[in-house]
């Protein structure tokens, strides 16, 4: 083991306790991609597979796609998760409809997202539109996304 692979090991450590899954994630990704330009393919593949599917449950839909690549560079193919009667909506809007379907509000979303309140809104209408429903309690009710 390096020194480098010590910091990077030291970070993913530190914040894997943190409720910060964007850094965690990011910490992940960064090793991954480290791990993979070192040949060392089944870990950095271990590592890039967290990473992705961290970054999908938070909506951080470019770095996700970025973990996505690192992935398939490493040889395998990175998993897209959406549920039954979810194919229409970006990973973002999936996040965000998970969120609120489990009662949180656009200002709750927003600040676990980084995103602003009136962002989550506009994704909010959309949706709407895209599953046919006109509230956040309908969102429960969808298959994929119940709370």
């Amino acid at each position: 083991m390096t020194g480098v692979e010590d910091h990077y090991r030291q970070a993913v450590e530190h914040l894997d306790e943190s409720p910060l899954v964007p850094y965690r994630a990011r910490a992940r990704l960064l090793y991954g991609q480290w791990l993979r330009r070192a040949g060392r393919g089944r870990e950095c593949r271990q590592q890039l597979r967290l990473a992705h599917e961290m970054l999908t449950d938070v909506g951080a839909e470019a770095f996700a796609r970025r973990a996505a690549g690192e992935l398939r560079a490493a040889g395998e193919p990175a998993r897209t998760r959406s549920g039954p009667g979810l194919d229409g909506l970006t990973e973002q809007e999936v996040c965000i409809a998970r969120l609120v379907g489990t009662g949180a509000t656009s200002k709750e979303v927003a600040a676990r997202l980084f995103l602003s309140p009136r962002t989550v809104d506009a994704h909010l209408r959309n949706i709407f539109r895209k599953l046919g429903i006109a509230s956040r309690r309908q969102l429960r009710d969808q298959p994929g996304l119940g709370g």
